[in-house]
């Protein structure tokens, strides 16, 4: 009996499968008939028609690549650059082959292209060359977009450009509060250093000073002693006797000895007259 129903629960799971593939197959050849009449629409210029096509397509399979992205190209050609983009970035994402990978980037970088959006239109042709790098107008598409990028660097969001002013200015105004630390603390490192050198200069004026002091001191005693020896010097040089010259001594010992041999002279005469002297006669004429 449970064998029984273990066949049954088989045979019920199978049907269940079969029934949805039925089904899933059924969906996938409406999406087809519906992309049909879609892209008989478009050679009608019945965008409007083409795009409703298109879209039940879709509704009845998501995968359907050629749906989606030709719904892009509808879009596109309308100028509706945004709703475009949207069907063509939906097509790379279902897309099982690089041929529809290829096509369906290098429409979204087309779009980036009228935009002027020249970054993503370099990077959006650089994944189609990646899934075909033959394809001529391809490169052609990615050299122009890198060109139109040189010429026209990304310009930055009003947002983004003031956040990073604030940002400048803020990193401009730590490097001044900064800048103006730094200073006060070289300030008053050198205001200790002053203190400590004008302290050592008074300590080395004042060592200069006592210096000076006994420079002096020693200057006028030597200046004495010098002065002393020179009055030594002119009394020797006085007292000691020049060349050819008496000195004091002997002048005074001589005008002694001359009193002396002038008194004796007197004494000498004065006792002759006391005698009388002897005269000759003679005759007068």
């Amino acid at each position: 009996m449970k064998y029984v129903k273990n066949i049954l629960f088989v045979l019920l799971t199978v049907s269940v499968s079969f029934a949805q593939d039925k089904e899933e197959e059924a969906f996938k050849k409406d999406s087809k008939n519906y992309t049909y009449a879609a892209n008989n629409a478009v050679k009608d210029s019945s965008f409007a028609n083409a795009e409703a096509e298109y879209r039940k397509a879709i509704s009845k399979d998501g995968e359907n690549v050629a749906a989606k992205y030709n719904l892009g190209n509808v879009y596109y050609n309308n100028e509706s650059y945004e709703e475009a983009f949207n069907r063509y970035k939906q097509a790379s994402e279902v897309a099982t082959t690089k041929a529809e990978k290829h096509k369906a980037f290098h429409n979204m970088g087309n779009v980036f292209m009228n935009n002027k959006e020249y970054e993503k239109a370099v990077a959006a042709y650089k994944k189609a060359l990646r899934n075909n790098p033959s394809d001529d107008e391809t490169r052609y598409n990615f050299a122009l977009a890198k060109d139109l990028l040189k010429k026209n660097p990304p310009k930055e969001d009003d947002k983004d450009k003031k956040d990073k002013d604030k940002k400048e200015d803020q990193k401009e105004q730590d490097k001044k509060d900064q800048d103006k630390k730094d200073q006060k603390d070289k300030n008053e490192d050198k205001g200790d250093k002053e203190k400590d050198k004008g302290g050592k200069d008074d300590k080395d004026k004042d060592g200069e000073g006592d210096k000076e002091k006994e420079k002096k001191k020693k200057d006028n005693k030597d200046g004495q002693g010098k002065a002393d020896q020179k009055d030594d010097k002119n009394k020797q040089q006085q007292q000691k006797p020049k060349p050819n010259q008496l000195s004091p001594q002997q002048v005074k010992s001589l005008l002694k000895a001359m009193n002396n041999a002038e008194k004796k002279t007197q004494d000498k005469l004065n006792e002759k007259k006391a005698k009388g002297v002897k005269v000759k006669a003679e005759k007068d004429w």
